[in-house]
């Protein structure tokens, strides 16, 4: 069994997206990052970045203690590696996918991240900050639709972490000032992604959340004045 702490924003969204193509026995529970549950020490134990998502696998591979895990990408190569499953096996596709799960974690979701912060969250519309980040987000679009000209999925043949790490982070293209029309072969694969019953599953984990705001005013204080010291309150 796998402890799943969650929330459902794109990285919750990447794990749960491998969880049910693996078909692994899983438990989720909630992290609300607009109540500060992030923050808790009991989280902190074993996430000490205060981000979700994080994983506590209770039935490692070596049969000892359970194993706690967290950053999405990290946990997507742990789950691969247990599974054997969406990461090749041979070098030269290991490598491929890690690039393109590295090229996630250091760039589109950061980028696309910060899209959103200063699109929807910032207090002060920032004009220049807002085209900054759309524009980028906007080359990092054509960066994927380059390579799934030439092939279906980011890691070659086959899906792989690298696809399920990048899709969620595409799903809120509107939100991003994008335009999916502009990315054909970007489009195509964020169809057949779509269309997985295994991404319909893990999405539907989203459900209970639903009437619940990802971020309310009082989470946006303890999301982005945090400091050293700990979250900004009041």
């Amino acid at each position: 069994m796998i402890d799943l702490y969650y929330w459902p924003t794109p990285n919750g969204h990447k794990i749960t997206m491998f969880l049910e193509e693996a078909g692994l026995d899983y438990r989720v529970v909630a992290v609300d990052i607009s109540a500060g549950d992030q923050f808790k020490p009991e989280f902190l134990a074993f996430s000490p970045n205060n981000r979700m998502p994080a994983i506590v696998d209770r039935a490692p591979e070596d049969g000892g203690e359970p194993i706690t895990v967290f950053e999405s990408g990290a946990i997507l190569v742990y789950l691969a590696e247990k599974t054997r499953r969406f990461l090749p096996g041979d070098v030269r596709g290991r490598e491929t996918v890690m690039e393109w799960l590295f090229w996630q974690v250091g760039g589109l979701g950061p980028m696309a991240g910060q899209n959103h912060h200063f699109g929807l969250y910032a207090p002060e519309k920032l004009p220049y900050a807002i085209t900054r980040y759309v524009n980028e987000t906007n080359r990092l679009y054509g960066v994927l639709d380059r390579r799934l000209a030439a092939h279906p999925f980011l890691g070659g043949e086959a899906y792989s972490i690298a696809d399920m790490a990048a899709y969620p982070w595409v799903v809120p293209w509107q939100r991003q000032q994008q335009r999916l029309s502009d990315f054909p072969h970007l489009a195509r694969w964020f169809e057949a992604i779509r269309q997985r019953p295994a991404t319909v599953r893990a999405y539907a984990q989203a459900e209970p959340f639903a009437q619940r705001p990802t971020v309310t005013e009082e989470g946006k204080k303890l999301l982005f004045g945090q400091t050293a010291a700990g979250p900004a309150r009041g």
